[in-house]
């Protein structure tokens, strides 16, 4: 059986790991400044014995002692005197066959002086060296002895003082050294978990463990998700692109890291990291494939981290499109058809009760007649059966609204251009249908009046909707086109103007308005064929 592995808690970890690199930092600081302090009192030593031996050469006393055969009896003394009111370990006078006219120990008088590095000082130079001695280190400065003239040299003044080693500075200065460590350590825990609990704070109290197990979790669910998604931050650097994302861009190689335009030259993401604002609903074209995406910035207290947008083949999603102006208005406007067949029904059945048959004759005759000429023409016109189907069940929604809605007898569309597909044409000619009922239905007019035209073939289509309803105000025109702008008052409404007024931008259309408070509005649209797209 295995051993339970102990684990700490990281806040344990980073008080115990903290406190310890503040401990070595200081024992290592204590190290370097007592080095540092040690080469610092060398230099000091070194200045004064210089001083001292620049005082003993320029003595008279000196000078006349080197020119004599029995001159260290007038020198000793002289040197003693300076080394026991210096402080200094030696002072010792030469001549220029390095004969000692001075020594601490007097029976080294008259002996050669053999200290190996003297060489110098014999040709006339000043200087301080560092010598190992019986007694320790020592700091030693050589000055020349020039004859009372100045013009020859006579001799050498050598002053020595003892260095103190590393060890015995630092059992001088123990006592601070432990207070030092003391401090440090005191001040280095109470950091250390300062620290570490702001750390887990910011990690919001999370184990390494658990963020690890989230990360991975997080991976799985963004590679999972059917949506493609891109995350950059605020260097415009991408942090998160995901497989659905490189699919859909059809990019084999890794990009993170990477700046976003060096991987797509036209994203928009920058943008919204600049501005902050989110961008929904967009549509894009990319290898062919719309898609509908929707940009937003990450944000964390206020500031903006980065921006991130999600998109996903419009395909896939157009079923919302469909529910808010194309199937669903399409069936609705079946549904009315029914329910006007319905009221005619009545209207028969109530007259046959009546035994009014001639009357019943000539309103199915009627009936028959007016129906047969709307689907005859508009079959006739418009070959695509679902435009077709649409407009007739426009027609019966209107007539049941107590709107007139007449197309214009020019309409024509043989064909459609082979980049717009019959359910984008669908959306755009329900939404701006549905909006002109409405208007017109609002108005207090007698006659409530809708006009469409339609034509096209493969070189592109013009549409033109005109309605005699409550027109708009500047105010209103302005954000007509805006994502979940409307004047209706129900939730959900807003977005229909929306998409077409995309639908319209990413084919390189156009999309006119023109309208006047209590006269109407007027929509103009042209889609170009894919000969003129860019």
């Amino acid at each position: 059986m295995k051993p339970k592995r102990f684990n700490l808690k990281m806040r344990t970890r980073i008080a115990a790991t903290v406190s310890a690199i503040v401990f070595f930092s200081v024992i290592m600081g204590s190290f370097l400044m007592i080095n540092r302090m040690t080469e610092a009192y060398e230099l000091e030593l070194g200045k004064r014995v210089m001083a001292i031996g620049q005082s003993l050469a320029q003595s008279p006393t000196i000078q006349e002692g080197l020119a004599q055969a029995e001159g260290w009896r007038i020198i000793q003394p002289v040197a003693e005197r300076v080394r026991l009111a210096t402080d200094v370990e030696y002072v010792v006078v030469f001549d220029m066959e390095k004969k000692r006219y001075s020594h601490p120990l007097e029976d080294r008088i008259g002996l050669p002086f053999a200290g190996g590095d003297e060489g110098p000082a014999l040709a006339e130079q000043s200087y301080v060296s560092k010598a190992q001695g019986v007694k320790g280190a020592s700091i030693r400065a050589f000055v020349p002895v020039m004859d009372q003239e100045g013009a020859t040299q006579i001799g050498v003044v050598v002053v020595g003082v003892l260095v103190p080693t590393f060890l015995q500075i630092l059992w001088d200065y123990r006592a601070d050294l432990y207070l030092s460590l003391l401090l440090g350590t005191i001040f280095g825990i109470v950091g250390a978990i300062w620290v570490a609990n702001r750390i887990k704070l910011q990690m919001f109290n999370m184990e390494p463990l658990d963020i690890a197990h989230l990360l991975e979790e997080r991976e799985a669910v963004i590679e999972s998700i059917a949506e493609g998604i891109i995350v950059i931050d605020r260097e415009e650097r991408i942090t998160v692109f995901n497989k659905q994302a490189a699919r859909m861009m059809n990019i084999s190689q890794n990009v993170i890291g990477k700046k976003i335009r060096e991987v797509i030259s036209d994203s928009r993401l920058p943008e919204v990291l600049k501005d902050g604002k989110p961008q929904y609903h967009q549509l894009r074209q990319i290898n062919g494939t719309v898609i509908l995406t929707n940009r937003v910035p990450i944000k964390f207290k206020g500031n903006i981290l980065g921006a991130m947008s999600t998109f996903q083949d419009r395909t896939e999603v157009y079923q919302l499109a469909e529910q808010l102006t194309g199937v669903q208005k399409f069936i609705g406007a079946l549904r009315a058809q029914n329910h006007e067949y319905l009221n005619k029904l009545h209207t028969i059945a109530g007259l046959i009760q009546l035994q009014r048959y001639e009357e019943v004759m000539d309103k199915i005759l009627s009936f028959n007649r007016e129906k047969e000429a709307e689907t005859h023409f508009l079959t006739q016109r418009i070959k695509d059966y679902s435009i077709s189907g649409l407009i007739m069940g426009k027609i019966s929604h209107a007539r049941e609204q107590g709107v007139e809605l007449e197309v214009d007898p020019q309409t024509s569309l043989p064909v459609l251009p082979s980049n717009i597909k019959e359910t984008d044409l669908l959306m755009v000619i329900g939404n701006l249908l549905e909006n002109a009922i409405y208007a017109a239905n609002r108005s207090n007019r007698k006659e409530k009046k809708v006009t469409f035209f339609i034509e096209g073939n493969e070189d592109g289509i013009e549409i033109s909707v005109t309605d005699n309803g409550i027109g708009m105000t500047p105010e209103v025109l302005a954000r007509v086109f805006d994502y979940g702008f409307t004047t209706k008052g129900d939730k959900g409404q807003g977005i229909g103007l929306y998409l077409v007024k995309q639908f319209i931008d990413l084919h390189g259309g156009e999309i006119f308005v023109d309208s006047q408070v209590n006269e109407g509005t007027r929509f103009d649209v042209i889609l170009p064929g894919p000969d003129w797209e860019t």
